[in-house]
């Protein structure tokens, strides 16, 4: 099966589920609802109707559209991707796409989103850097008309915004959890715990499932729970954070054997540092997130890196682009948190879902 596939179908899923299911249904689907999502493959489509991202009856020209976008960063991959994907989507439908980057700075951001806003945009996607930090500027966009979906990460519930489009972290994260302790059985776990940044909501919540997949198989399997995390370092989402966080770890707690991180990205720069130590048949490499393809890679080839799970950003991207136009549209329905569907990967769905030449 090919990724373009089983994206269209998660894309086709996710629209309805997002309409029919409140949050807590989301959140609750049975093992067979997730394992569908890497087995079903799309009806066969023209090229006409692959190419068209926006489904939504238009009583708009979407061609006089503006859409703004600001991304906390580009020196993620992951941000990197989800912006060429948001461009892509409003590229192909027609509609002007804006760009702005907050540059890991708070100041920053605030002041790159209010030149969006003065730029008169339709449209703000906003994904911010910091959940507080960025109400104030909504509430500029609500003044002049513009509505703001949250892309990605999150922003306090006092903002002024339509919904939040993200990947389902928490379930994701028991997803891996559960899976980890299946593979190590009764083996006992000292785990290293590698993070994205300090208090940042999405990585709190992907923490939170990990550990919650992690106790909760362990009592249903064990009878007990051994949750021993000893260590923790952030990484702030990079190759290089990753690389100084795991140099450091084998250096002063050579006991680990299972390193859980919040993000492929925060372990994939360290590989060859555990190579090099000798340890890499001796450490289990699990992420709460994103489905990166050099991940997904490593899953397939190897035994060390044993799970991921799926934060897509063409779907994302795609997603927030497809809920502006149905927005500008009228409709005014949305959940206040709109989740892709959740998707545990391994070796056993992993080459279906690699793809070498995608975004990422």
């Amino acid at each position: 099966m090919k990724l373009n596939a089983i994206l269209r179908q998660m894309f086709k899923t996710l629209l309805i589920v997002v309409i029919v299911f409140n949050i807590a249904g989301c959140t609750n689907k049975t093992k067979e609802d997730i394992n569908k999502y890497s087995v079903t493959s799309s009806a066969e489509v023209n090229q006409d109707q692959e190419n068209s991202y926006i489904k939504t009856d238009n009583k708009i020209d979407l061609s006089k559209i503006k859409i703004g976008y600001c991304t906390p960063s580009l020196n993620a991959p992951y941000y990197k991707a989800l912006l060429t994907c948001i461009q892509e989507a409003t590229e192909n439908s027609g509609m002007t796409f804006l760009s702005a980057d907050g540059q890991d700075n708070i100041d920053k951001q605030i002041a790159e989103v209010e030149k969006l806003i003065e730029q008169d945009i339709d449209v703000l996607l906003l994904n911010p850097l910091d959940p507080n930090g960025l109400i104030g500027v909504t509430q500029k966009a609500k003044a002049k008309g513009i509505p703001v979906f949250i892309i990605d990460s999150s922003i306090d519930e006092s903002a002024e915004f339509i919904t939040t489009i993200q990947s389902n972290n928490l379930k994701n994260g028991e997803l891996v959890g559960s899976w980890l302790v299946k593979k190590m059985g009764s083996r006992k776990m000292n785990i290293a715990l590698l993070s994205g940044a300090p208090g940042n909501p999405v990585g709190i919540m992907r923490k939170q499932g990990l550990f919650r997949g992690i106790t909760e198989e362990q009592l249903r399997t064990l009878g007990y729970v051994d949750l021993n995390i000893t260590t923790q370092a952030f990484t702030n989402w990079t190759y290089a954070g990753g690389q100084r966080a795991v140099q450091e770890i084998l250096e002063t707690h050579p006991e680990i054997n299972v390193i859980i991180t919040e993000s492929d990205v925060c372990i994939l720069g360290a590989i060859d540092i555990i190579e090099k130590a000798g340890k890499i048949d001796e450490i289990l490499i699990v992420a709460a997130a994103d489905g990166q393809k050099e991940a997904l890679k490593y899953i397939m080839d190897s035994e060390f890196y044993g799970a991921t799970a799926m934060n897509n950003p063409e779907l994302i991207g795609k997603t927030a682009v497809e809920y502006a136009v149905q927005y500008l549209n009228g409709k005014r329905n949305f959940l206040k948190i709109s989740h892709t569907p959740e998707l545990l990967i391994t070796k056993e769905n992993a080459s279906e879902l690699y793809d070498p030449h995608a975004v990422f």
